[in-house]
């Protein structure tokens, strides 16, 4: 089921370009196929979401700890973990037009997509999705390596560094927000399926009795997470596995779905994981990856529950969350006209405030300068001083910008300006001595 505005899709895509929050990479010589540049504005939004799940998944949180691991690996991390034997998607190729597809993403699998042609598709072969590189001078002479498909191995393979150094018990975390890469079949929809993308991931080790009241309390805490910050409920739901579905690891794995253009799809999948991992890697490492509870003199391997979300899609779907059009009145002139609006929440907003002097005025400048130097150590600003300030306010709009301060004359005598709210756009007049703490507050 696709979502309400069939145009949604097309007028975000355009937005992300023509506002500076997406860019196709390597543009200048003609795109390189599913990968993208965050802009000026694009890489705020997204860090914000990382940042967004950071404090609500480590900071807010006592039993949570952190960890940045390599994205290049050896083979033996992958052999063990099962990603060189079974991380492949099936391919099919069209004897006709010669367009490949992934078999299990066809509605009709006798049927290609692409020319519409039925029964000219060659038989399924697994495709590995794992980018293979060499690491050392000389390719013939170096090591095979790999760059990671996940985040998540390299949290299992230190396991026992974060359980001797931070001093944690189960049930305890790692949490982790990186690139990741795949060599994906048929990457698209914008930036939603790429074959380079960041995923925020934590590992969540408890006692194997727990499992699964943890599971049960993830699938709830994640889902709530995207609600808080602003997406409609009837945009989201939690969709459990069916039993097919299931990796060969899982016991129970969820996905919170969004309803894109396109239809429901992934933006996390909050797993059982049981003891897999941790088995895997000791078994191929010889290492022991286990917990001993000194109080009860029980030696056990911990089990995993993982919610492993996608920051980039993520991101893409907060903005599709917060586009909205509206008719209303030109500010100032009686006149109406539809304005883009960006209704993010203050949290995930790539600006928080932006200072627009009322003109160029060569005595608006340095106090509007003024403004903006009280406010950066607080929040990220923007400052425009160029156009008529309606087209300015409605640039605002289309960047999710909750507030706009406007310095105008009137500043130069009173030491106030002039606040518009990015939803209500309604105006108050603020001291600049109050300034700070009046916007505080409304931007959490």
């Amino acid at each position: 089921m696709p979502s309400d505005d069939a145009d949604l899709f097309d007028k975000v895509v355009n937005l992300c370009k023509r506002r500076g929050f997406v860019f196709p990479s390597a543009d200048i010589y003609g795109g390189f196929r599913s990968t993208y540049d965050y802009g000026p504005v694009g890489v705020l939004l997204l860090r914000n979401v990382k940042d967004a799940w950071w404090r609500s998944m480590v900071q807010l949180r006592h039993e949570v700890v952190g960890l940045d691991a390599a994205i290049l690996s050896p083979p033996a991390i992958w052999q063990a973990s099962g990603h060189l034997a079974n991380f492949t998607d099936p391919l099919v190729d069209c004897r006709k037009c010669h367009a490949r597809h992934r078999l299990d993403k066809l509605e009709d699998p006798e049927t290609c997509p692409t020319c519409g042609s039925k029964g000219t598709f060659t038989e399924a072969r697994q495709f590995n999705l794992m980018f293979k590189t060499h690491a050392g001078p000389v390719e013939e002479d170096a090591a095979v390596a790999y760059l990671r498909p996940e985040t998540a191995q390299g949290m299992f393979i230190n396991f026992k560094n974060v359980l001797e150094t931070s001093r944690k018990k189960p049930p305890f975390g790692i949490a982790q927000i990186g690139k990741s890469f795949r060599n994906e079949i048929t990457p698209g929809n914008f930036v939603f399926r790429t074959r380079e993308f960041e995923q925020m991931e934590m590992e969540y080790f408890v006692p194997p009795a727990e499992a699964q009241q943890w599971y049960e309390y993830w699938c709830k805490e994640r889902f709530d997470w995207y609600v808080e910050l602003g997406m409609p409920k009837d945009k989201l739901r939690l969709r459990p596995h069916a039993t097919d579905e299931l990796s060969h690891y899982s016991s129970g794995t969820s996905d919170v779905e969004f309803l894109f253009p396109w239809g429901w799809d992934e933006l996390e999948g909050i797993a059982n994981r049981g003891d897999y991992d941790l088995n895997a890697h000791a078994k191929a490492s010889g290492e022991k990856l286990e917990y001993f509870d000194q109080a009860s003199g029980e030696r056990y391997v911990p089990y995993v529950i993982e919610p492993a979300a996608g920051a980039t899609r993520t991101a893409m779907a907060f903005m599709m969350a917060a586009y909205d059009e509206e008719e209303v009145e030109r500010e100032g002139t009686g006149k109406g006209e539809s304005r883009v609006v960006l209704r993010f929440h203050p949290r995930l907003a790539p600006y928080k405030v932006a200072v627009l002097p009322l003109s160029k005025n060569e005595k608006l400048v340095p106090v509007s300068r003024e403004v903006l130097g009280l406010l950066q150590p607080h929040f990220m600003c923007d400052y425009d001083e160029t156009q008529a300030i309606g087209r300015r306010y409605r640039r605002q709009d289309e960047l999710g910008t909750p507030f706009c301060v406007t310095v105008d004359f009137d500043t130069l005598d009173d030491r106030a300006v002039t606040i518009r709210d990015r939803d209500t756009m309604a105006q108050e007049r603020v001291p600049l001595d109050a300034l700070v703490d009046h916007l505080t507050p409304k931007l959490g």
